[in-house]
């Protein structure tokens, strides 16, 4: 199938397999005499299982690494469950971050009085320059 096809089968847009293909992600297409790219139905589950990893947020070279243990019959699921237990590590450090800014903006939200008047507590608590006081100073 054609590069347009291969897209809409497997979720990813003609730009992102291009993408793939010149950071070494996917192995390059075969190409047809005219010098169009060719994808198999293999292609296909790659680049599914590439849509898949990266929908569960791992990077690039985290991919990179999966597909290369994905591919090796004598893989250790050690190595793989590693990982993916790497990766979730990551992911509960950046729940924890989002959680602390959703914290931070609720406080500031809920000390403003939203009326007519210029004072505003968000605005000052942004301009603080003292992380100490958690970002509120007004």
């Amino acid at each position: 199938m054609n590069i347009g096809q291969a897209a809409k089968a497997s979720g990813i847009t003609a730009k992102m397999l291009r993408h793939y293909e010149s950071i070494g992600l996917i192995r390059e297409s075969q190409r047809n005499e005219a010098g169009y790219r060719l994808y198999s139905e293999a292609d296909l589950h790659i680049l599914r299982f590439v849509k898949h990893a990266r929908s569960l947020g791992f990077s690039l070279d985290d991919i990179r690494h999966l597909l290369s243990l994905w591919q090796d019959g004598s893989r250790a699921s050690a190595d793989v469950k590693a990982l993916a237990l790497a990766h979730m590590a990551a992911l509960d450090e950046k729940i924890r971050a989002l959680s602390d800014m959703r914290s931070e903006i609720k406080a500031l939200a809920d000390s403003c009085k939203g009326d007519q008047r210029p004072e505003c507590p968000i605005i000052a608590g942004l301009a603080a320059d003292d992380e100490s006081s958690g970002g509120m100073t007004a």
